[in-house]
């Protein structure tokens, strides 16, 4: 049997989650990992794996930690809401101080060397399997009678994507949480809400 370990793995996890949100996949080192984990290399191995493995960890932990806010979004009743809690959620989220700037989604692995492919892929996935999940909330409001027949709900929830995205670009280039604000107010209105 083997001796417990000397540190918590959820803090250890949401130190590597930052870690990759600010520097990259490709950016972040071992080094740095470890650092901002608290534990050394080895113990990193032994607890989550290699490298690309703590990224997979650190990516569901980030949809299940801190982006939480856009499945909780999909669940409001009305597609009105929906939508405006998607964006403003947004908004909110990526000009909170205690964040790194930007959206993780994004800058973690958008553009990799051929050495780090498949964790650009994984991110594919992990992007295309939002937008699957908003194209079917936003099926269930065509049902409803919420959405335009003549609207395609997967052009609308790329449509929405491209918006989330946007504001992680814009919060990345130093946009406040006013002007943020100010570019869903745009967006809402632009879509008759």
């Amino acid at each position: 049997m083997g001796r417990p370990r000397g540190f918590d793995e959820d803090t250890a996890l949401d130190a590597a989650m930052r870690v990759f949100w600010e520097k990259s996949y490709e950016g972040a080192t071992l080094s740095d990992l470890t650092d901002a984990m608290g534990i050394n290399r080895s113990s990193m191995y032994a607890a989550f794996g290699d490298k690309e493995a703590l990224f997979r960890l650190a990516t569901t932990r980030y949809a299940n930690g801190p982006a939480a806010y856009l499945r909780e979004a999909l669940e409001k009743p009305t597609l009105r809401e929906v939508i405006e809690s998607t964006l403003r959620g947004t908004a909110d989220f990526l000009s909170n101080p205690d964040n790194p700037r930007g959206c993780f989604s994004v800058q973690a692995a958008l553009a990799c060397g051929t050495d780090a492919e498949s964790v650009k892929q994984a991110m594919i996935e992990f992007r295309k399997h939002g937008d699957a999940a908003v194209k079917r909330r936003l099926q269930q409001a065509q049902r409803d009678g919420e959405l335009e027949t003549g609207v395609n709900p997967a052009d609308f929830s790329r449509y929405l994507g491209t918006l989330v995205q946007g504001l992680g670009i814009q919060a990345a280039n130093g946009a406040t949480k006013a002007e943020l604000h100010r570019v869903v107010d745009l967006a809402l209105r632009h879509m008759g809400y």
